[in-house]
This record gives structure tokens, sequence and C-alpha cells, in this order.
């Protein structure tokens, strides 16, 4: 029988014994080992080519167990190869894409792009920062200012004026009517003697009297009513009653008289028909121009409440923003 290595030009494994048998089945299990504790075992595993097994060891003696687990742990260089994957630009349909692009090597490291880092000479860009929102400034607004009541004082001054010009036309005519019934004023001197009686001093202090007496009297009344004018103007006639003595003493002149002369003149003219005249006159006007002075007053009355209504709707409605 012809011998199988001269037949086939291939060489035949013989038989090997049972030690090693066991010795390969640990160096497989030292291999498998070191091929599960990381990516540079593989890699080295890959790289270095597997030792080939010399027939001539085939009787060497088989080494005990702990030196064969020894040195297949400090051996892991002599592990076979892993099967390594197929690289997809290997194959015959990408060698037939056209890039432009260079190959990269398998084995160069991965690059790792680092994070920029800002220099003292680059500028900084500072955050925004939140910020609370202001609180809102209140607003003051000034209340309106309460209406101040008007008056009737002024008036009845200029009302006064009015009666004191009457009280000088009727006093006029009193003192002219009384010469005349004493013969002393005639149709033919009447202008003259109203001349005369004009540029005394006994006409002008009773008419002046009666002024002051009527406005002080419309000061204290003020807005009141007639009644008050009706009842109070008996001190007005008065008033006039003694401005009519008063002037008699200014005609005199009282400062050229003595105490007894002054009394004298006062007791004539106590009971005198000009001086009652004087007294009727002013009363009468004070009642009749009171009545005037009493109407201006209920008209501002009514002026001052309407002003306090509408004083009190504005302060109700409250402050109001008006808009341009």
């Amino acid at each position: 029988m012809s011998d199988p290595k001269s037949s086939y030009g291939e060489p035949v494994d013989e038989p090997r014994g049972v030690d090693d048998v066991v010795g390969r089945a640990n160096e497989g299990l030292a291999e498998a080992e070191a091929a599960g504790r990381g990516a540079v075992a593989d890699e080295h595993s890959a790289e270095t080519p597997a030792p080939a097994v010399d027939e001539s060891d085939a009787g060497a003696p088989v080494p005990d167990e702990d030196e064969r687990d020894g040195a297949a742990v400090a051996a892991p260089a002599a592990a076979e190869p892993a099967a390594a994957e197929p690289d997809p630009w290997d194959s015959p349909e990408a060698a037939s894409l056209n890039y432009s692009s260079p190959a990269v090597p398998a084995d160069e490291p991965p690059t790792v792009v680092a994070a920029p880092v800002v220099t003292p000479s680059e500028p900084v860009v500072a955050e925004p920062v939140a910020t609370a929102a202001p609180a809102p400034q209140p607003i003051f607004v000034q209340a309106p200012e309460a209406p101040r009541p008007r008056g009737n004082r002024a008036a009845a001054g200029a009302i006064g004026l009015l009666a004191a010009l009457s009280f000088a036309v009727l006093y006029l005519a009193a003192r002219l009517g009384f010469a005349a019934l004493a013969g002393d004023v005639t149709g033919a001197n009447v202008g003259t003697s109203a001349l005369e009686v004009l540029a005394t001093a006994a006409f002008w202090v009773p008419v002046v009297v009666f002024f002051i007496a009527f406005w002080l009297l419309g000061a204290i009344i003020n807005r009141g009513r007639w009644g008050a004018w009706v009842i109070f103007g008996l001190l007005v006639g008065v008033a006039a009653y003694g401005g009519h003595i008063l002037g008699a003493l200014f005609q005199a002149p009282f400062w050229a008289l003595t105490a007894s002369e002054g009394a004298r003149v006062v007791e004539a003219e106590l009971l005198a028909p000009l001086a009652i005249a004087a007294f009727v006159i002013g009363r009468e006007l004070t009642i009749w121009f009171g009545a005037w002075a009493a109407a201006r007053a209920k008209r501002v009355t009514e002026l001052n409440i309407e002003a306090q209504r509408e004083y009190e709707r504005t302060l109700e409605a409250g402050p109001q923003l008006v808009r341009p």
C-alpha cells in the first residue's frame, strides 16, 4: 500500500496522545479568556499569527496542568487570530465607486474635537441677567379743593351806594321843602338855595352816615333773607337820624362852640322835622334796597349749593386719567 504523503502530496497529521488533546483544550480556554478582556488583546491576537505546531513536539513531554495554565495566562499573544469581519470597501461594488477623498486608514485613532478655550485676550460676552420688573410707582393726585362760599357783602356795598344817592336826593328835597314852608325858598331862588345846601356839611354828613350804616348791616346779614333787612333797617334809620344831628354840629362848627352851646344845638335838632325825615327816609330806603340785596343773596346761596354738589360728585368719581 502506497504512502499517503507520496500519493497526494499533503502532510497527514499523526495521531496524538490524550495529554496532547487536553493541552490543546486548555489552550483554547485560555484563548477565549484572553479574547474577552478587551480590544487590545483582540488586536494583538489578530496581528500575531499562531505558532505552527511542529510534528516533532508530538513526542515531547506534556507539562503539568499548573504550568499550562500559567503559560496560557502569561502569553496571550499565542492565541489564535479572531475571525476578522469582511471590509465592505474591499467589495467589487465599492471599488467601482469613484471617491475623490483619500481613504482613511483603519488603524488611525478617531479625531477628537476639543471645546474652544476662551483666553483672556478674547472678549468675554456677559450673559444677560434677568432682572425683576420695577414696581409701579404710585401716582399722587391732588384732591380738588372745596369751593369757597360766595358772599354778598360786596353786592350790599354797591347797593348801599345807590341807596345813599337816593337818600341824598330825598334828604335834599326834604330840606328845600321845609325851607319853602318857612318862606326861605321860593320858585325864584330854589336853584340857588339847592346849591347852598349841597355846599354845607350838614347835608353830606347824614348821607355818609347812612351809607356806612347800610353797608355794615349788609355785611352782617350777608346772604340773609329780606326779613332781616326789614327788622334791622330800624338801626339804619337811627343812624340817619344821628347823622342829621352830627351834621348840625359840623355846620356850627362844634370845635368853635362851648359845651353849653353844643348842647343847645343838639336839643334844637332832636325833634326837628328834618331829623325825623332823615330817620324815615333811612328806614324806608333800607327796606326797599334791602329787598334787592336779599334777592342777590338768594342767588348766591343757590350758586354755593350747586358748587358744593359738583364738588361732592367730583370726590365720588375719584381721580380721572386724561389722555391727550
